[in-house]
């Protein structure tokens, strides 16, 4: 008989956790019960997780008792108190924030592309940033084929990775706008913690989480930093502009890459990333096909398209690629990683 899994998700409520129930119920993995935490204020409310519906309990240390999976996915401050209580439960530990992505022993990972990581967690594994996975899940297998020295990556991100509250704001300041009122002080963007916020209405912003002593933004450098360490390679040069639009789900990103060999043509990256594991190729210039992010919401896929030629760097190519934020470049990730450790049994 298959081992059926007891699962936790930390930060039931949030937008991640909202999707980390949807997919849940559509894992790959026997689930024997569920657990949904969050903070005191949500303890008692009730939520669904595909035809059932579970009661949310208050996220203590003592919550993990009997937990084989927990998801965490609740900020980083709840995963550096909480986590360590729960693999001292017994459970695997699969965080979404930042946390410990970074950190030595912890496996950063996407599945299409180091599963093998997985077989040296400690009880816990990162799930890396949105725009880094699916960033990662394409280039890995242009990578393989043909060898990869340098990333340059602009971003085109979604209101989603900021939460349902940045989502509201940005929806009431259209509604505002459109009302002819004046709209309310921004409070959430671009960086809830910072000091000052903008209209993200009709607007673009050019940072996304605080800026560094480099003048790279945090977001930037985890997509620089991430990026080799999924890849298992220090020596390819990544560097990333990351922005906020007004769009509600779904990250673009237009990657500028540049191969290690000669005389590589449109077709052959397009033939490799067409049979590529968790890629969509969507690129008919003639058809006027590429990804959306209309296109892309709750969809597996990392969709890539518009690859052409540099026209000055002949080792160099451009590409666009988009991608559910929430989906693979949050909870289908995890989701994922949990099926993979199952799969390998590794939990």
């Amino acid at each position: 008989m298959a081992k059926e899994y007891n699962v936790a998700i930390v930060g039931a409520t949030g937008a991640v956790g909202e999707q980390l129930r949807h997919l849940l119920a559509k894992a790959n993995f026997p689930v024997k019960n569920i657990k949904l935490l969050a903070s005191a204020r949500s303890a008692g409310k009730t939520l669904p997780v595909g035809d059932k519906h579970y009661v949310v309990e208050e996220l203590t240390k003592d919550a993990f008792e009997g937990v084989d999976i927990a998801f965490f996915s609740a900020g980083g401050d709840r995963s550096i108190e909480f986590s360590q209580a729960a693999i001292d439960a017994g459970a695997v530990v699969i965080d979404n924030t930042s946390a410990f992505r970074m950190d030595e022993n912890t496996p950063l990972v996407v599945p299409e592309v180091n599963p093998q990581a997985l077989k040296d967690h400690h009880g816990l594994i990162a799930n890396p940033n949105c725009s880094t996975i699916q960033m990662v899940v394409a280039l890995n297998p242009i990578r393989d084929a043909f060898g990869l020295d340098r990333v340059i990556v602009s971003t085109y991100q979604a209101v989603s990775g900021a939460g349902t509250t940045a989502i509201e704001e940005m929806r009431q300041q259209y509604r505002d706008i459109e009302a002819g009122n004046d709209i309310q002080s921004p409070g959430i963007l671009p960086v809830g913690g910072d000091e000052k916020h903008y209209q993200m209405a009709y607007n673009v912003l050019p940072q996304i989480d605080k800026f560094q002593d480099n003048h790279y933004t945090y977001e930037e450098m985890k997509m620089t930093n991430e990026t080799k360490k999924i890849l298992g390679d220090d020596t390819i040069g990544v560097s990333a502009t990351c922005v906020r639009v007004p769009v509600v789900y779904g990250h673009s990103e237009s990657v500028y890459f540049e191969v290690d060999k000669d005389d590589v043509t449109i077709e052959d990256i397009q033939n490799v990333l067409r049979n590529a594991p968790g890629v969509g190729l969507e690129d008919d210039i003639n058809q006027q096909l590429y990804p959306q992010a209309v296109n892309a919401e709750k969809k597996t896929e990392t969709f890539v398209g518009r690859i052409r030629k540099d026209l000055d760097f002949p080792r160099g190519f451009h590409m666009w690629v988009v991608s559910d934020n929430l989906w693979k470049g949050a909870a289908l990730n995890s989701i994922q990683i949990a099926e993979q450790m199952v799969a390998d049994k590794l939990i």
